[in-house]
C-alpha cells in the first residue's frame, strides 16, 4: 500500500480529521537512520505526526519543526516537515532501546522520557515565527502531542500515532490520526466521538490488517458525514545538498576553514537528517575560502 494522508471535515464544520498510513516512509527513516526497534517506533510516530500537522499549514513554504526533548535515552527527536506530504527527521541517539513493556509493546514511553516538553515552531512567511510549547506527559507522543494541541492551542483534540516493528526489525505498519473538535459541536456530539474511539482497534493494527486511510476514517466516524477535502502523498525526503553544505562550511568563516585545511586537510560532513555524507578534499575547501 502506497503512503498518504487524508483530510476531512464533517458537512457543518465542527470535525476535522486527519488520517495517514506511513509504513513505508518510517521503514525509509529507520534504513536511513539505522534505528533500534524502540527507536524506530518513537522516530516514526513522531514523522507520522510531522506529516499530519505539516498538512494543517495552508501555503507551500510554510515550514513546521518539531522538537521533542524529554529525559530518557532516546535524547531529542527533531522533525521537519511541509503542508505537501514531505518531512524529515531525526532521533538524537538511534542506538538506544529498552526492554519490552510488560504487555509487550515497545517501550516507547520510557525511552523518550515523561520529563521534558514538545516545542513546535511554524514558520508561516510571518516576521517572527510562532512558537508553541508543553510539558511531555507519557513520553509516547500521541498522548503529549494530544496534550501540546489542548494547552498550547487551546485546541482539544484525539491524537493516535501507531508503529508495529516486526521480527526482523524492519516496519510492518505504521499510521495515525488527529481528529479536533471545532467550536459548535454538541455535547452529544463529543460523546459520540469519545465512545467510538473507545472502541476501535490500535491504528497501526488496523493498517497491519489491510485498511487504508479511507476505511480507517470510516472505522473511527463512520456515524458522522465527513467529506475527504484532499489526498495527499507522503515520504520521507532530505532537502540537503552539497551546495548547501557549501554554505555551511563557508560560514565557519576563513580562520575556521585555514585550520581544517592545516589540521586535516579534508572536511566531511554528515546531514543529521539523512546521513549522508559530504567529502571534501583540501583543494575544494581552499576554493571554498576564495569564495567567502
Amino acid at each position: 500500500m502506497k503512503d498518504y494522508l487524508i483530510r476531512g471535515t464533517d458537512e457543518l464544520g465542527r470535525i476535522r480529521v486527519l488520517v495517514a498510513t506511513s509504513t513505508n516512509m518510517v521503514e525509509k527513516a529507520r534504513q536511513k537512520h539505522n534505528t533500534s526497534p524502540t527507536a524506530t517506533a518513537a522516530l516514526g510516530r513522531s514523522l507520522t505526526a510531522g506529516v499530519l500537522m505539516g498538512a494543517m499549514m495552508k501555503n507551500e513554504k510554510d515550514v513546521l519543526t518539531i522538537k521533542i526533548a524529554g529525559d530518557g535515552p532516546a535524547g531529542n527527536i527533531y522533525i521537519v516537515a511541509k503542508n505537501n506530504g514531505i518531512v524529515k527527521g531525526y532521533i538524537s541517539n538511534p542506538g538506544a532501546d529498552l526492554p519490552s513493556r510488560s504487555d509487550g509493546k515497545l517501550d516507547v514511553g520510557g525511552l523518550v522520557g515523561k520529563n521534558g516538553n514538545i516545542t513546535t515552531m511554524m514558520d508561516l512567511g510571518l516576521k517572527e515565527p510562532y512558537i508553541g510549547q508543553s510539558n511531555l506527559v507519557t513520553g509516547e507522543i500521541a498522548e503529549d502531542l494530544a496534550n501540546y494541541y489542548m494547552y498550547s492551542e487551546q485546541q482539544p483534540s484525539a491524537v493516535s500515532l501507531g508503529v508495529l516493528v516486526d521480527k526482523d526489525i524492519s516496519v510492518r505498519a505504521a499510521g495515525g490520526y488527529i481528529i479536533q473538535l471545532l467550536p459548535g459541536i454538541s455535547d452529544e456530539e463529543i460523546d459520540k466521538v469519545e465512545k467510538s474511539l473507545s472502541k476501535i482497534k490500535p491504528v497501526s493494527t488496523m493498517i497491519d490488517e489491510g485498511m487504508t486511510p479511507e476505511e480507517v476514517l470510516r472505522e473511527i466516524l463512520g456515524d458522522f458525514n465527513i467529506k475527504i477535502l484532499d489526498k495527499i502523498s507522503i515520504d520521507f525526503q532530505c532537502d540537503c545538498s552539497r551546495n548547501k553544505i557549501e554554505k555551511v562550511l563557508m560560514s565557519l568563516g576563513k580562520k575556521e576553514l585555514n585550520d581544517i585545511i592545516e589540521e586535516d586537510e579534508k572536511a566531511e560532513v554528515v546531514c543529521h537528517f539523512c546521513n549522508t555524507k559530504y567529502q571534501f578534499n583540501k583543494e575544494e575547501l581552499i576554493n571554498l575560502i576564495v569564495d567567502i
